[in-house]
């Protein structure tokens, strides 16, 4: 194969587990913590801090992944 093609081909992976697999995480985190909430509504406050913390983090390796992709594809 052409180095152009196996760099899109690079791109197109980075790209494709680093959206998909934060998106499972993030939705796997709202899952849980609503489980959370609904069993114990008293610590709803705690149980959101941590989760939104929890989702920024994981939104940030959808952004590594993208910055990654970006490289490759300029460099």
């Amino acid at each position: 194969m052409q180095p152009e093609v196996m760099k899109l081909l690079a791109i197109a992976i980075v790209m494709g587990m680093g959206a998909f697999a934060p998106a499972l995480a993030i939705g796997w985190i709202g899952s849980k913590a609503s489980e959370a909430i609904s069993r114990n509504p008293e610590a709803a406050s705690k149980i959101q801090t941590a989760m939104i913390l929890a989702v920024a983090f994981t939104e940030a390796i959808a952004i590594y992944a993208l910055v990654t992709a970006l490289i490759l594809k300029f460099v």
